[in-house]
C-alpha cells in the first residue's frame, strides 16, 4: 500500500521547493491536500508523479481533463497572491484538486465547470473531505459566473487561447486573474488587474499545460 503522506512530502520537496515556490501559504496547502483523492483509482498510484493525471477522457469534441502538475500549479497559485479574505473564482473545477487547494487559501471559492459527470465528481469529494468554503457550479468557462462576482482572484485552471473579457468584467477593482495563455512550450503564466475600468497584463513564466474547454479563438477568415 503506498504511504500517499510521505509522497505528498516528497512531492513539496522536490517539485515545489526546488522550482522557486516560497509561499508559505501554499506550501502548507499542497501538503495538507490529498491529491489521491481527487483521480480516479487506476490513477491513485501515481498521484504524486512529477505530470498531468488524466480524470475524464475528450469527448463530445472537447479535450480529455486533467489535474494539472504541481509545479506549475503552485507557482501560479503563488502569482495570484491569495488571502484568507479573498474571494475566488476557479474557472474548470475538474475532479476538484484545485479547487480543495484554493479553500485553504481563500476565504470562499466559487468553483465552475462546464462538464456535470465532472462537477458531480468534484463535489462529492470536496463534501466527503469537509471543504465546505466552496461552491462548485455548473456553466460555460467562457462565461464565468456573474451571479457572485465580482472576485478578488480569477483563476483559470490549464491554459487558454486567450481571456475573454467577460471574466475580466468580473473582478473586483484591484482584482487578479491568473491563466496560462497560448498552447505548447509558448504558453506564459499570465496575471491581469483590473484598474477601475481598465485592466493590464503581465507574462512571468512559461508553462505548457493542459487546456481547459471553451477558450479558443475565433478563427480570421483571409479572403
Amino acid at each position: 500500500m503506498m504511504d500517499f503522506e510521505t509522497a505528498r512530502g516528497k512531492m513539496v520537496d522536490s517539485q515545489l521547493r526546488t522550482t522557486d515556490v516560497t509561499s508559505h501559504s501554499v506550501l502548507k496547502a499542497f501538503l495538507a491536500v490529498p491529491r489521491e483523492a481527487f483521480v480516479p483509482a487506476g490513477v491513485k498510484q501515481i498521484a504524486y508523479a512529477d505530470e498531468d493525471l488524466q480524470i475524464c477522457p475528450a469527448k463530445d469534441g472537447r479535450p480529455a481533463r486533467y489535474v494539472m502538475k504541481a509545479s506549475p500549479l503552485a507557482k501560479m497559485l503563488q502569482l495570484a497572491a491569495i488571502n484568507k479574505t479573498d474571494v475566488v473564482l476557479e474557472i474548470g473545477s475538474g475532479s476538484g484538486y484545485v479547487s480543495a487547494i484554493l479553500s485553504q487559501l481563500a476565504g470562499s471559492v466559487v468553483s465552475l465547470e462546464s462538464d456535470e459527470e465532472l462537477s458531480a465528481v468534484a463535489t462529492a469529494a470536496l463534501s466527503t473531505l469537509g471543504y465546505d468554503n466552496v461552491a462548485t457550479v455548473n456553466g460555460e468557462l467562457a462565461q464565468g459566473y456573474a451571479a457572485e462576482a465580482p472576485y478578488d482572484v480569477i483563476f483559470i485552471n490549464g491554459s487558454v487561447e486567450e481571456v475573454p473579457a467577460t471574466l475580466l468584467e468580473q473582478l473586483r477593482d484591484g482584482g487578479r486573474l491568473v491563466a496560462v495563455v497560448g498552447y505548447g512550450n509558448s504558453a506564459k503564466a499570465t496575471v491581469y488587474r483590473r484598474d477601475g475600468k481598465g485592466t493590464s497584463s503581465t507574462g512571468f513564466f512559461n508553462a505548457s499545460v493542459k487546456p481547459v474547454p471553451g477558450f479558443t479563438k475565433a478563427r480570421e477568415f483571409v479572403f
